[in-house]
C-alpha cells in the first residue's frame, strides 16, 4: 500500500526536477512553504534537501519576499513598538572588529531608534555583535517587552534570531553540518520585524546585492541600504571603495561609495575587542576604526535623506561621531 504524498513534497519537487524541469517558486509558494518549515510541519530531510536546492539554484527575489513575509506572520511583534532603522548584523568579522557598531551606537545616541538583530556561533573564528553588547552595558534582548525598554533608555536595542525566529536561529546553525550557507541567511538579514522606514545590511557576495534591492522592492521597502561590507557586515570600508545597493523613495540605483582613507590599512596583528570601548571613550586612536565609523555613519546619513552627495554626508557623520557621549559606557 502505497503512502500519501507528504504535503511539503510538491516544494521540493518544483525545486527539484532537473534542468528542464524545475523552477523557482512564486511568492506565494514560498511563503506557504516557509510557514509549513516555521510550524514544524516538515520532515528534517524534507528541509535540508529543500535549503540546498534553493543555494544551488539561487534563491530569487520572489521566493525571499515570500519567506520574509511568512517569518513576519510568525512574530507576534506588539503594534506599538516602532524603529526607526533595521540594521541586521549576522556574518560577523574575521579580520577587523566589528566597528560598525559604534556607528549604530553614535546614531543612536543621537535620537535614531536602532533595532538590530543577528546570530552568532555558526562561524568559528568570528566576532559577533552579540558578544561585544556586554562591555557597553548592553544585552541581547530576551523579548519585546526588553526590545521596547532598551530602545526607550538607549534608542537600540539587538535581540538574537533565536529569540526572534527560533526556528531560522536552528537553521542558521545547519551551517557547520550542511557545510554550506543556506537561503535562510539572507531571509534573516530583510526581516526588518519592527516595520523600520529605513534597513541596512551586508553582504559577503557581490551578487546578492542586488538580490536583496530587488527584493526590498517586492516587500515595499522605501529607503534600503545594501552594503558590500567587511567580512559581510554592514560596513564601509574606509581604505577602498564600497559596493552599494540603495533604495531611496522607492527608487532603486547603485553605486561605488569613495574611500575615506588615502591608502590600504594593514591590518592588526591581534583583534582585541577592548578596543571597541577605548576607541569611543577616545583613549585609542585608530585610523581604520575610526575611517569605517565615520564613512559608516555617512552612508546611513545619505539613507535617512540628511545629505545627498557622499562628501556632505561624510561631513556630518564626522560631526556626529564627535558629538557622542565618550563618558557614556565607563
Amino acid at each position: 500500500m502505497s503512502r500519501p504524498e507528504h504535503p511539503f513534497a510538491p516544494f521540493v519537487r518544483i525545486l527539484g526536477k532537473g534542468k528542464k524541469g524545475s523552477r523557482s517558486l512564486t511568492a506565494e509558494e514560498a511563503r506557504t512553504a516557509m510557514g509549513m518549515i516555521l510550524d514544524g510541519e516538515v520532515r528534517p530531510e524534507q528541509l535540508g534537501a529543500f535549503l540546498m536546492l534553493l543555494r544551488v539554484k539561487e534563491e530569487a527575489p520572489e521566493e525571499l519576499s515570500g519567506f520574509v513575509l511568512a517569518a513576519r506572520e510568525r512574530m507576534q511583534v506588539p503594534q506599538q513598538l516602532h524603529a526607526d532603522l533595521d540594521w541586521s548584523s549576522y556574518a560577523g568579522k574575521k579580520r577587523r572588529l566589528p566597528w560598525f557598531l559604534l556607528a549604530a551606537l553614535a546614531l543612536a545616541q543621537s535620537g535614531v531608534r536602532i533595532f538590530m538583530h543577528g546570530a552568532r556561533g555558526h562561524m568559528p573564528g568570528r566576532i559577533y555583535t552579540e558578544d561585544m553588547l556586554q562591555q557597553f552595558g548592553l544585552r541581547a534582548c530576551e523579548d519585546w517587552q526588553q526590545v521596547e525598554s532598551d530602545l526607550a533608555r538607549d534608542n537600540f536595542a539587538f535581540m538574537s534570531i533565536d529569540r526572534l525566529s527560533p526556528v531560522l536561529g536552528d537553521i542558521i546553525q545547519l551551517r557547520s553540518i550542511l557545510g554550506l550557507r543556506s537561503p535562510v541567511h539572507t531571509l534573516c538579514r530583510l526581516l526588518n520585524p519592527l516595520g523600520a522606514e529605513y534597513g541596512i545590511d551586508g553582504v559577503f557576495h557581490p551578487p546578492y546585492g542586488p538580490m536583496h534591492q530587488q527584493t526590498g522592492v517586492l516587500l515595499g521597502v522605501r529607503h534600503g541600504l545594501t552594503v558590500k561590507g567587511d567580512g559581510g557586515e554592514a560596513e564601509l570600508k574606509p581604505d577602498s571603495e564600497s559596493e552599494l545597493q540603495w533604495i531611496l523613495g522607492g527608487e532603486t540605483h547603485s553605486e561605488s561609495w569613495p574611500r575615506l582613507l588615502p591608502q590600504r590599512v594593514v591590518r592588526d596583528d591581534d583583534l582585541d575587542p577592548q578596543d571597541l570601548l577605548k576607541l569611543w571613550r577616545g583613549d585609542i586612536e585608530h585610523a581604520y576604526g575610526e575611517g569605517a565609523v565615520v564613512n559608516t555613519l555617512a552612508a546611513l546619513m545619505k539613507l535617512m535623506g540628511r545629505a545627498a552627495a557622499p562628501a556632505e554626508a561624510v561631513v556630518l557623520a564626522r560631526e556626529l561621531w564627535q558629538a557622542r557621549d565618550r563618558n557614556r559606557y565607563r
